[in-house]
């Protein structure tokens, strides 16, 4: 029986929760298994808090007193950002993903237009489709209504499949629709419906969900670790802890102008091949800036993102 185990075959499967050294991993036959980290497991070239993520198709075996994971498949894609305790490392947040839905909110708490475009700016490095909910609107009124609006109206110009909503009281049905087929991952701040949507999604998941603190109007932890669901309508969701900041990594910042589509599409008409759209003489970005086509708010961020030191995207309004 000890022979059997220690030569037992190479099997594959997908990692759909970590927590700490623990790794639990969905095998091709369907059977989910406890596994740890095959011995000094590393990967060459990546310098990640995190060497196995959610969402990671691995080769594991069986020793006579474990499942281990003995190799990493290359991946398709990932969400990664900059590490907040090491900021000369990074921490990716799920691989191999086929959409995101970035859950967005103005008021309890706030998301800030500079943290919507550092994280589109991530997806769109790694060709990964995102779908921005605009959630908690029946919390908005007046002024925060207008901004709103203005906002999904942005992103909608350039591209982006934006929804509002209120995830507790709407029908997410067209939601659905997009998810079916796809591994999907869910972002965005502590307290901004990611757990409530997913209860939502299916019946027998039950993700525990807090109340926003009245002092800040922050959200509180809930989800500490990342998870893979299956969900009964034919679509994957991982749930990803909350995000505060999102400091950029991987990305060359000379080349950070392809990842804004509206600032790629004039590209070829800038009179420079190599325009950065700061102070160059017939720049179509600054002209479509000046003309009203291209937003303020994400001009302004696409200078933040070029100038900032490492540790700028750990501020507040990020």
């Amino acid at each position: 029986m000890i022979y059997n185990l220690i030569f037992a075959p190479i099997m594959n499967g997908i990692v759909i929760r970590t927590t700490g050294k623990y790794y639990t991993v969905r095998k091709d036959d369907r059977e989910i298994v406890q596994c740890r980290l095959k011995g000094k497991f590393r990967i060459t070239s990546i310098r990640s808090t995190n060497p196995i993520v959610v969402g990671d198709r691995v080769e594991i075996e069986r020793n006579s007193e474990y499942w281990l994971i003995v190799k990493l498949k290359k991946r398709k894609n990932q969400i990664v950002r900059k590490s907040v305790k090491l900021s000369k490392q990074e921490h990716i947040i799920a691989a191999n993903i086929d959409q995101v839905i970035l859950m967005i909110t103005l008021d309890s708490p706030v998301t800030s237009t500079s943290f919507i475009d550092r994280f589109l700016v991530a997806a769109n490095s790694y060709k990964i489709n995102v779908v921005m909910l605009f959630n908690k609107i029946d919390l908005l009124l007046g002024d925060l209504k207008i901004k709103q609006d203005n906002l999904k109206d942005i992103y909608e110009r350039i591209g982006y499949k934006c929804f509002s909503l209120s995830v507790i009281n709407d029908d997410l049905s067209n939601i659905k629709d997009l998810m079916k087929g796809k591994v999907n991952m869910i972002s965005g701040h502590s307290g901004v419906g990611k757990s409530t949507f997913i209860n939502k999604l299916k019946d027998n998941i039950e993700i525990k969900t807090n109340e926003i603190s009245l002092n800040n109007k922050r959200g509180q932890h809930t989800t500490t670790f990342s998870e893979m669901y299956n969900l009964d309508f034919g679509a994957y969701i991982i749930d990803t802890p909350g995000i505060k900041g999102f400091g950029l990594v991987t990305i060359n910042m000379d080349k950070i102008g392809n990842y804004f589509p509206e600032f790629f599409a004039l590209k070829s008409d800038c009179k420079f091949h190599n325009c950065m759209h700061k102070e160059e003489p017939s720049c179509a970005v600054k002209i479509g800036l000046e003309k009203g086509n291209i937003a303020e708010s994400r001009y302004k961020n696409y200078i933040t993102m070029l100038s900032e030191n490492d540790n700028d995207f750990r501020l507040n309004n990020y």
